[in-house]
């Protein structure tokens, strides 16, 4: 069974202007690419092209499943540069992949902050506020990977006057705060209420045994938007559970090497491989599971919007609950047995051994028993 759907070239053409989108257009009209896949091998070497209004370079990663809900795109600010100032009526929220540099923000009534930021930053640019990057350094270019919910906003306005330029503050987002960018936050739970984070591979996580292998996992909330963000770490030796949720997740390797196994329900999963730099976009709905072969813990930083998460009447992400009962998470007793060979074959060619047994056992004492209705 084929998950592509793949039908006549007959029927596709009655649907062909359809496909397109006013955000399609608009990129096109920036007179850069869209990157369609859903694996990228490295963000750090991905390639640019010239961005006349940015005044940097860039590319579109958008794979289509998720094209009306959210976009990522990867923008290089030239060496000793800066990009123009720009605002937006969406949200963006951006991690920063090399360089160091600062940025500015600044409203209408004329309140400004700025702050500085290296590799690994993390941060949100407050809703329609203006705001300028620059680069600290002469020698070599910045580059940054950002995911902003720019789409919807694209097609429902179709209006680029309205959507860069709208004299408008979100004084409850943004106004004007000297520590915007340098208070910590609070932490709520799984979920940290901040605006900017120095160091996103060295943040310290917290325990999330639901996810399986002993990992930790910490979630955003920045600026005061809807889009969110979460980064999540195993430890070596080890797999995290296999899960589905809605599109849009943008998964960015922050440490550590490994692969990834997708695939859509009832088909053999397909497997792509990761290093620091690599990004994945899961499907809609689309099984996928990450595995740790490397030497040391493996990290990602996952971006996406909150729209698409699906949970259940608690408010629980369908994704962090067992499919036993309902959920869209496989339990490690229920996966098939290719998928612990495979990842025997992957540690053994590292030298290294699975760190699985103990959390298999572990597993047992909360395995829930098969709800009729999740079995059928």
């Amino acid at each position: 069974m084929s998950g592509d759907a793949i039908v006549s070239d007959e029927l596709a053409k009655k649907f062909a202007t359809e496909k397109e989108t006013p955000y399609t257009r608009w990129v096109a009209d920036e007179g850069l690419d869209i990157i369609s896949a859903f694996y990228v091998r490295n963000l750090h070497t991905v390639e640019l092209k010239p961005w006349a209004r940015r005044g940097g370079r860039g590319v579109f990663i958008n794979h289509d499943a998720s094209r009306t809900s959210n976009d990522c795109y990867v923008c290089e600010i030239p060496a000793g540069g800066k990009l123009a100032p720009q605002r937006q009526l969406f949200e963006e929220m951006i991690m920063i992949l090399d360089g160091t540099g600062s940025t500015t923000v600044w409203n209408d009534a004329g309140k400004k902050v700025s702050f500085e930021w290296q590799k690994g930053a993390l941060f949100a640019i407050p809703l329609n506020a203006w705001h300028q990057h620059f680069n600290g350094s002469g020698q070599a270019p910045a580059r940054f990977v950002s995911v902003t919910n720019a789409p919807p906003v694209m097609n429902l306005y179709e209006d680029e006057a309205f959507i860069f330029n709208t004299a408008h503050d979100f004084a409850g987002r943004f106004n004007g705060e000297p520590d915007y960018f340098s208070d910590p936050g609070e932490q709520q739970g799984l979920l940290l209420r901040t605006n900017f984070v120095p160091d996103a591979v060295n943040l310290p996580l917290i325990a999330a045994k639901e996810r399986g292998a002993g990992g930790g996992h910490i979630r955003f909330n920045m600026a005061r938007g809807s889009m969110n963000s979460h980064i999540s770490q195993f430890p070596i030796g080890t797999y995290k559970k296999g899960h589905r949720h809605g599109p849009g997740a943008h998964v960015i390797v922050l440490s550590g090497e490994g692969y990834s196994l997708m695939w859509p329900e009832g088909e053999e999963p397909r497997r792509y491989d990761w290093e620091v730099g690599t990004m994945i976009v899961p499907p809609n709905m689309w099984f996928h599971q990450h595995f740790n072969t490397g030497k040391t813990p493996a990290r990602y930083l996952a971006f996406k919007h909150e729209s698409v998460s699906i949970r259940n009447a608690q408010g629980v992400p369908k994704a962090w609950i067992s499919r036993r009962i309902g959920g869209d998470q496989i339990d490690y007793a229920d996966e098939t047995p290719a998928v612990r060979s495979l990842f025997a074959d992957a540690l053994a060619r590292n030298g290294l051994e699975s760190r699985m047994e103990t959390v298999y056992e572990a597993e047992k004492a909360d395995l829930p028993e098969w709800q009729a209705k999740a079995a059928s």
